[in-house]
């Protein structure tokens, strides 16, 4: 598809395409991993900085993305005019016939700085294909990737696409200048007949599945996923393509099913909390926490089932029970999350478990207003000391900073804890007791 001069001209004016840097890498591959990356992050729930392996979730689903203004030029009309010199108005008080067109002395280097300065040229002058190659080696040397495309848009509109891609290919810095353009822009096609052209394959295969980001309705969403399936990828993306398709399959049957039984009335979670988006097009991990939130104890043989779609996309277990305690303490289902951390071994001991680590969980508790009885459970389970007495004295489970100083033998720091409970109270009251107990040989 070719782009018309008002396209280009937006490329400069409207703020969502950002310009190209020499700085910057193609980003594409971790666009196509979307499916496994969350959009946001877990805040609502858990902000711990120590886990930057585990993936985020957020519920809004809005695209991320930067979003930056190009650089000198106010508009595509400020560096590239199309305007014949002759059509200038002349100043005042010269006669018409003594106007002079003095664009036509430029050479290519005077027109690039001028470019690069933001001054109205004319590029027309340079008609034959030697002065545009020498307008654009000027261009490249001057190291402004707004120059380079300026020049880029020129050539591209006035010599044919065999003839711009066999001169763009021995020149590199200008040909990642182009590529950069045309996906700004979307020229799809012209950026698939670049790399057909390059024998770009895998780049080809990139190009063709970022077009699925144009495809608003799900189920032709889908099927054009299911066409990427057996394009040139590496092993990896590939990958990644085949679980994107799978994971939109998913969400197309449990958004139908979902929405049928929100409607119906009769489903107590979905009256008690009305769902707040479609889980269309959303990330995995996203995915996972509606599952976990809204269809926790199915059966592992449904598509919604969290523990399918664990098995499924091979979900670590960090990051499953990560997940899968953020929707149950948000509703505040205090049985599952204890279930969620009980083993059985052989001997049907039972114990608890966290591969998150039990410091994590009583910070999540926390946050989704846990009562004291539940935190202090799973403060206690906390191993290092230091931790478990900072986290009872944050969150005020007072029997285990108790307990855990009786233990330590620490007189000093009993009585330190004990200026902090309220007089008369319980809590002061087993404090004196311990104190004055001969049992306890303290240390200090």
């Amino acid at each position: 598809m070719n782009r018309t001069k008002v396209d280009e001209e937006e490329y400069w004016n409207s703020s969502k395409f950002k310009a190209f840097t020499f700085d910057d890498e193609d980003d594409e591959l971790s666009q196509l991993k979307e499916s496994k990356r969350a959009v946001n992050s877990l805040r609502d729930f858990v902000d711990d900085e120590d886990d930057d392996d585990l993936e985020r979730v957020s519920w809004s689903g809005e695209p991320v993305g930067r979003r930056t203004r190009p650089g000198s030029f106010q508009s595509l009309s400020d560096a590239l005019s199309d305007i014949p010199a002759k059509s200038y108005a002349p100043e005042l008080g010269r006669p018409k016939g003594e106007y002079r067109d003095y664009s036509n002395d430029w050479s290519p280097s005077d027109t690039v700085r001028r470019l690069r300065k933001g001054k109205v040229c004319s590029l027309e002058r340079f008609r034959s294909l030697q002065d545009k190659l020498q307008l654009l080696e000027e261009a490249v040397s001057m190291h402004d990737g707004n120059v380079i495309t300026a020049v880029l848009i020129f050539l591209k509109r006035t010599l044919s696409k065999e003839i711009l891609f066999r001169e763009l290919e021995v020149r590199q810095v200008a040909l990642r200048h182009l590529i950069h353009f045309l996906k700004e822009i979307g020229d799809q096609k012209l950026l698939l007949d670049l790399f057909r052209f390059l024998d770009r394959t895998e780049e080809l295969a990139l190009s063709h599945y970022r077009e699925h980001l144009n495809i608003q309705d799900p189920e032709k969403r889908k099927e054009f996923l299911k066409t990427c399936i057996g394009l040139p990828f590496s092993a990896e993306d590939s990958a990644h393509i085949q679980d994107h398709y799978t994971l939109l399959e998913r969400q197309i049957i449990i958004e139908a099913n979902d929405r049928h039984l929100e409607s119906a009335g009769q489903t107590e979670i979905f009256r008690k909390h009305p769902r707040k988006a479609s889980i269309l097009n959303m990330p995995l991990v996203t995915t996972l926490f509606y599952s976990c939130f809204y269809h926790y104890t199915e059966a592992e043989g449904t598509f919604s089932s969290p523990v399918n779609l664990k098995k499924t996309f091979k979900i670590p277990d960090k990051q499953y029970v990560l997940t899968a305690l953020a929707a149950r303490a948000k509703l505040r289902a205090w049985n599952d999350v204890d279930a969620l951390f009980t083993t059985k071994n052989w001997l049907g001991y039972t114990k608890k478990r966290a591969p998150i680590g039990f410091h994590r969980v009583v910070e999540i508790l926390h946050k989704n207003s846990a009562p004291v009885q539940v935190l202090q459970e799973y403060v206690n389970l906390v191993e290092d000391v230091d931790t478990k007495l900072n986290l009872a004295t944050k969150f005020k489970c007072h029997d285990v900073v108790i307990d855990t100083c009786r233990d330590l033998k620490d007189r000093q720091q009993l009585l330190a804890y004990r200026s902090k409970v309220d007089k008369g109270s319980a809590e002061e009251e087993k404090i004196d007791a311990i104190l004055n107990s001969s049992q306890i040989r303290w240390k200090n």
